[in-house]
């Protein structure tokens, strides 16, 4: 073809074919395909990479972790088992140092990584996802705002004097990766519109824990730390601007932040919320601009100038950074970061925090039973109740093909508190309240996870029987 009939037809706007439909088709649908040469590894990795892409399969991991942190605190390795998590380690820069106990940079530190992927998920959620849509909002955002208040009640009213009244935010949360895990055991009898319900319910949740933990849990602030934090949060927004796209930059911002959040007083994994909520949802390279790129890519794969190391290689980076642009750094970040808190940072969160010493009088501890009944109890009322005040005034309605049998199972769900529970006790309490509180969360969320299967299981049908 001639440069004459080639300009002409990129003026009519159509290209060469350079992969016919047939072969296109094959190339992105056929499982024999791999963009990679397979390599003894990968019969190893693949399983394994199968298992992390298994949404429900962290609750699992999460599980396994609170059990065996569970039977380590119950046996003689107990006193050894703690001594890890109480180790020192200290960081030094010029004549600052930060020396933090293993748990304390495990909650302090690689919590904040955890609470940037749950900013992260709340901004989603409030731009594309269900928390945009203010009509199929309010129905979970008054059923959080119920699972929040009356547990917080209900746990005041139990213990309403002395230093254990600072745990009021402790039956205030769910755990979202044990519900994630339950409704996959439960597979196709939970219809779509409870799932969604649930797990907005859960986002919602996790935005007033957010709130509680930020402002409940913060004695004393320091004005001059706190200004360096928002100056710092200021900055990464005029690097957003500028458009900056250096991960690094955005890691020593976020890096400084944080810093800056712990001198000043205020829970330094705020500084993670925050990052995540500031995450662009756009991306900077369209599907225009990344098509033209890849074709101009095949191009170089075509002609001479791929025989050129320099031309070949700034072609192939170009498109790489391309492709990754593509994505915008909200769903980027999600997706890369996902599995590491997931399948480590909360699992190792729950070594470190839910070893407790069962003993019988533990769970007749004033602040146990205050617990589980806030969790157990304080949950399903709260959620129910407040749903039905919304349905009943008239500024929500119940999903499609839910009733208000399903929505109570969906409530004492919501009562499996453990991970974020786990967190806040360990802003409120100290031993050996602490060790009470520990005792009721994992009481009530076995409590809950049980009854609440139990009652799905009850009200909804089967699908077979539901066609």
């Amino acid at each position: 073809m001639s440069k004459k009939e080639t300009k002409e037809q990129n003026k009519s706007g159509s290209r060469d074919q350079y992969i016919d439909p047939q072969e296109c088709e094959y190339l992105t649908t056929s499982e024999d395909f791999s963009a990679f040469p397979d390599e003894p590894i990968d019969k190893m990795v693949d399983p394994f990479k199968r298992f992390l892409h298994v949404e429900s399969a962290s609750g699992f991991v999460l599980l396994g972790a609170a059990v065996a942190a569970l039977l380590l605190a119950n046996t003689p390795a107990a006193g050894g088992f703690q001594a890890i998590w109480d180790t020192h380690a200290a960081i030094s820069v010029g004549n600052i140092t930060l020396d933090l106990s293993l748990k304390h940079w495990i909650n302090d530190g690689l919590m904040a990584i955890f609470f940037f992927v749950v900013g992260l998920e709340v901004k989603r959620e409030l731009v594309v996802g269900e928390l945009s849509d203010i009509r199929s909002v309010v129905l979970p955002i008054a059923a959080a705002i119920g699972g929040m208040l009356v547990p917080a009640g209900i746990y005041l009213m139990l213990i309403n004097e002395g230093p254990s009244t600072d745990g009021w935010g402790i039956p205030m949360a769910t755990d979202i990766a044990f519900v994630v895990g339950l409704l996959a055991l439960l597979r196709d009898r939970v219809p779509n519109s409870l799932r969604v319900m649930l797990l907005s319910l859960a986002i919602a949740d996790d935005i007033g824990a957010i709130v509680v933990i930020a402002v409940g849990y913060t004695e004393t602030v320091h004005l001059t730390a706190l200004a360096l934090a928002v100056g710092g949060l200021c900055l990464t927004l005029v690097f957003f601007r500028l458009g900056i796209r250096n991960m690094a930059v955005y890691g020593l911002c976020m890096l400084f932040v944080w810093a800056a959040l712990y001198e000043s007083g205020i829970h330094p994994t705020l500084a993670g919320v925050a990052f995540g909520l500031l995450a662009p949802t756009r991306s900077w390279v369209g599907q225009g601009r990344l098509g033209t790129m890849a074709r101009r890519t095949l191009c170089y794969l075509q002609g001479d100038q791929w025989s050129d190391p320099k031309a070949r290689y700034k072609a192939l980076r170009d498109m790489e950074d391309a492709t990754r642009e593509s994505i915008s750094p909200q769903q980027r970040f999600e997706n890369q970061l996902h599995p590491w808190t997931s399948f480590v940072i909360m699992p190792l969160f729950a070594l470190a925090n839910a070893g407790v010493a069962l003993r019988p009088e533990g769970f007749t501890d004033p602040v146990a039973l205050a617990v589980v009944c806030g969790l157990f109890l304080g949950k399903p009322i709260g959620i129910v109740a407040f749903s039905w005040l919304a349905v009943k005034t008239g500024i929500a309605r119940l999903p499609r093909g839910i009733t208000w049998g399903p929505l109570t199972g969906a409530g004492f769900l919501a009562g499996i508190g453990f991970t974020m529970s786990l967190f806040v006790a360990g802003l409120a309490l100290e031993n050996p309240e602490l060790e009470a509180a520990k005792t009721g969360i994992l009481a009530a969320s076995l409590l809950s996870a049980v009854f609440g299967a139990g009652v799905l299981v009850f009200f909804l049908p089967t699908p077979n029987a539901r066609e």
